[in-house]
């Protein structure tokens, strides 16, 4: 049987459905007939709970799920009996957990739990014994600052222990499990990152170690060590976001100034061609069977379609496409480049009607990111997509902080680098004024999380660039970030620096937004967005800003917090929650600085 979430149109949350096992990849039918295995809703009926599939015994009897009520990151994780419908008597706690599975025989179950106070440990439990007594087989010692994955490969043969400290390094075990003993060591204390795939026998692993745009490497697991690595395909002029072995060829996906490209090879390095990519557009390439690979692409005109490519002569044929009203023929995208602050040049997608003229009077929607060496690529958003039908100009700006350009590129805006990418943003805006786009006075800015914490920095620095925000569930207070009792988020102090060390201190309070606040300053119109269960970014900090910024604001724009009680960082939103939601915030931003506003 193959198994599946899927959310049919009406309903306010996704269930567990299941369909005999198809022979080879097809499309799920929103409105096909399907056996129902579990609807969320028998738990909470107003949709805010969630449940999703964690694995699956190996004779397919038992399932691995797990439940969040509301939105904290934290779940519980339940055993189902699929013959007669209900679970186990066993399950693990509310807690952090990743890598759950069984073990041969479904008598346990192997995770990592990632504790607040002790760190991350991959651990046994046995069904039917006490969660307190279960036996911890790796991470003794690991701080709460790290991650842990582990990946299960060669049939249980091996396992490969992945350990991250933060955004910027990691480390990569391999243990033979059939001979026992202790992992050794792939890579450990090294600045770098390292993403390994177990593939026909041997580890190919990304890696970053003295090539900041990133090469592959091949690992021997019997010989494990540095100076055995052999360099498959090494550093080019272009990052490489993520790599995939099909069909006996290696296809390795590459970011060439913010979009993908896909090239081919052979399993020694042998440059074997190419997939061709639209422009300014993102993809993903999976495998489909002998000669077949699927390929989704998505870009700020097209919603995601998936294509099945003959891999031999490079035929397609459209495999799944998202039924989006959207007309792309009368929307033109084009990238922009921006100086920034420090002299160096980054681009930006600007996306508008054809025809438009830099009259500098178009309404305009500027969003970004910039951290945690997340790349922002080309995609579909409805919200902008609605923003330029209504007339209006999106924007997406490529700041430092991602991985767009390498990890270079990424280190230039973390810890005491950090003031790079809010001067980025600030040059954006600057360059949309003196590019005839737009002016500040209708210009709207827009962010979530970190993207957050980037709009708190743009109304604290420059509120002179912009008229309307939206700040969704963001960090605000970063000075404070480490006292946060209930953060799970302790890594962050990575990527952010940390306050409690003195020499970190200074640089957090120039720009930690609600310690920026200033008395009498003409701020621009606000909207923040949290939820009460974010248990990743502390919800008191989105309500102490909006205090500070009400209080402290001479402009008459309005300052306005939505605070949702079951929602947090990870979900507890129904469908129609989040329609409601986006709604808001465009109907916020259009009355700021649309056409009603002049």
């Amino acid at each position: 049987m193959g198994y599946f979430t899927l959310r049919r149109e009406g309903d306010e949350v996704a269930s567990i459905w299941r369909r005999p096992a198809p022979k080879e990849p097809t499309v799920i039918d929103p409105k096909g007939t399907y056996e129902l295995v579990l609807d969320p809703r028998i738990i909470r009926a107003d949709g805010t709970t969630s449940v999703s599939i964690d694995g699956f015994s190996t004779d397919g009897t038992r399932m691995l799920y797990s439940v969040r009520d509301g939105g904290p990151d934290e779940v519980t994780v339940k055993v189902r009996d699929l013959a007669k419908r209900a679970d186990l008597p066993d399950s693990l706690p509310w807690a952090l957990y990743a890598s759950v599975e069984f073990d041969k025989n479904a008598t346990g179950i192997y995770y990592v739990h990632r504790s607040r106070q002790t760190g991350p440990r991959f651990t046994y439990h046995r069904l039917g014994t006490d969660v307190a007594k279960d036996t911890v087989l790796f991470g003794d010692g690991l701080k709460p600052t790290a991650f842990l994955s582990v990946a299960t490969v060669k049939d249980g043969a091996l396992r490969i222990y992945t350990v991250g400290h933060g955004w910027a390094r990691n480390d990569v075990y391999v243990q033979d499990v059939a001979k026992g003993g202790a992992p050794a060591v792939i890579a450990k204390d090294v600045a770098a990152h390292f993403a390994p795939q177990f593939v026909s026998g041997r580890i190919l692993m990304r890696t970053d170690l003295d090539a900041p745009k990133g090469r592959i490497v091949s690992v021997d697991p019997s010989h494990p060590e540095q100076a055995q690595w052999k360099t498959i395909i090494p550093e080019g002029e272009d990052v490489i976001d993520a790599f995939s072995e099909i069909d006996g060829k290696l296809y390795v996906t590459y970011i060439h100034d913010v979009a993908h490209r896909v090239r081919a090879f052979a399993t020694d390095g042998t440059a074997a061609g190419e997939i061709a990519v639209p422009p300014f557009s993102s993809v993903t390439l999976r495998g489909a069977g002998k000669g077949k690979a699927l390929l989704t692409v998505t870009s700020f005109k097209q919603p995601p379609v998936t294509y099945r490519v003959d891999l031999a002569t490079g035929e397609r044929t459209i495999y799944e496409k998202s039924d989006v009203p959207f007309d792309s023929a009368s929307v033109v995208v084009e990238q922009v480049w921006y100086p920034t602050k420090d002299g160096m040049r980054a681009p930006m997608y600007v996306m508008h009607k054809p025809g438009l003229r830099r009259t500098g009077d178009h309404p305009t929607l500027l969003t970004g990111y910039g951290g945690f060496a997340l790349s922002l690529l080309p995609r579909f958003d409805a919200l902008s997509a609605v923003w330029v039908e209504q007339g209006g100009v999106a924007v997406q700006a490529t700041l430092r902080g991602g991985n767009e350009y390498g990890e270079t590129w990424h280190k230039d805006g973390m810890l005491l680098n950090k003031q790079h990418v809010f001067d980025d943003f600030q040059s954006a805006m600057q360059a949309l004024s003196d590019s005839g786009f737009t002016k500040p006075a209708r210009l709207a800015i827009r962010g979530t999380s970190n993207g957050g914490l980037l709009m708190g920095s743009a109304i604290t620095q420059r509120p002179d660039l912009f008229r309307a925000a939206f700040v969704g569930r963001p960090d605000l207070d970063i000075l404070r970030f480490p006292w946060f009792p209930t953060a799970n988020n302790a890594p962050a102090l990575l990527e952010y620096g940390d306050a409690s060390k003195p020499d970190e201190y200074a640089a957090i309070r120039k720009f930690s937004p609600y310690q920026n606040v200033t008395k009498g300053t003409k701020y621009p119109a606000v909207m923040l967005m949290q939820g009460q269960c974010d248990t990743r970014v502390p919800p008191w900090a989105a309500r102490k800003f909006t205090a500070a910024m009400q209080a402290a604001t001479t402009s008459g724009l309005p300052v306005i917090l939505f605070y949702d009680m079951r929602s947090g960082h990870a979900g507890g939103t129904t469908a129609s929650g989040n329609i409601a939601t986006n709604s808001r915030q465009l109907d916020f931003l259009l009355r700021m600085v649309g056409d009603s506003a002049r």
